[in-house]
């Protein structure tokens, strides 16, 4: 049996679902879009083909092997997008949380189906379904969990609002030992510059009390103001509205003191390693196309 344990974003990783891009399926239509920024490339002729995101994702699997983790892969679906695992489920402390996710794409649960047989069923949870959560908008932070929203009275006119107040609610029940603080999150379906996808897309942290930002990515002041008390700003690395587009915040941690991040990154791959971190840069741009990045490649399941 997998023991799982998850209760923050950077302890050391022992096991990890990564996604994959095999048998990636044909550029989705315009009406296929979930984001803006898919949508962006697919009008431009840009969207990324399948052997460059095979080898981007392969590049990533060599650094987890590096690093001695142990690395599931999803069983393959033909003609499928099988890249972001984090959206389907995420783990916190020892339960694993199925993810209620957007209909169409139900099949990529089932694709790592193997792995979730190997935890205690009493330990496997999946929410009602008109609870909707998905991982990218779900980080711990130890005593913390904080949780990517959106309260608009629109919430349900968005292809782009993933987890709703009612998901917050269910982790709040099903910790109620934890301090659980949601965010509300600017959404765009049009300008993918204007969008925060996940809370992953405008907030990350880092090592053991550092962490990555973006201002604009909130909707309230007041929750930007909430992390910078908690971390001190000094302790963040603020990144810009393009910076936020190529998805900066949307690192990896293996360990507190290695991030696995983007090689164009330069200014924040420059900031981490003046922190004292190992940066393991690899290449990612053709997969950022979809709005997705290395956080989003990733599902924890056991950390130190």
């Amino acid at each position: 049996m997998l023991q799982l344990n998850v209760k923050n974003e950077t302890s050391r990783l022992r096991a990890v679902v990564l996604g994959s891009a095999l048998n990636n399926g044909p550029t989705p239509t315009v009406d296929e879009a979930y984001d803006p920024k898919s949508l962006e490339h697919i009008l431009a002729g840009t969207y990324p083909i399948e052997v460059d995101m095979v080898n981007e994702m392969e590049a990533f699997n060599k650094v987890f092997q590096k690093y001695d983790v142990k690395v599931f892969r999803p069983e393959m679906i033909e003609n499928y997008n099988q890249i972001f695992t984090r959206d389907i489920g995420f783990v916190i402390d020892d339960v694993f949380i199925k993810a209620n996710i957007l209909p169409d794409r139900n099949r990529e649960l089932d694709a790592i189906n193997y792995v979730i047989d190997q935890i205690n069923p009493a330990k496997v949870v999946r929410p009602p379904d008109d609870v909707h959560i998905e991982g990218g908008d779900v980080m711990l932070w130890n005593d913390y969990i904080f949780i990517g929203t959106y309260k608009g009275s629109d919430y349900k006119d968005y292809i782009t609002a993933r987890t709703n107040m009612l998901g917050v609610q269910y982790i709040k029940d099903l910790f109620p030992n934890k301090i659980v603080k949601e965010f509300d999150l600017v959404k765009s379906k049009l300008e993918a510059r204007d969008n925060a996808l996940h809370l992953d897309c405008c907030f990350q942290p880092v090592g053991t009390n550092k962490g990555i930002i973006y201002k604009s990515g909130f909707r309230e002041e007041a929750d930007y103001v909430y992390l910078v008390k908690l971390f001190g700003k000094e302790n963040l690395f603020h990144i810009k509205r393009d910076e936020m587009y190529n998805m900066n915040s949307n690192v990896f941690s293996i360990a507190p003191d290695v991030v696995v991040s983007e090689k164009n990154f330069t200014r924040l791959n420059n900031w981490l390693r003046e922190k004292g971190f190992t940066v393991e840069e690899i290449p990612y741009s053709e997969i950022a196309k979809q709005e997705g990045l290395l956080r989003c490649s990733t599902l924890p399941l056991i950390r130190d």
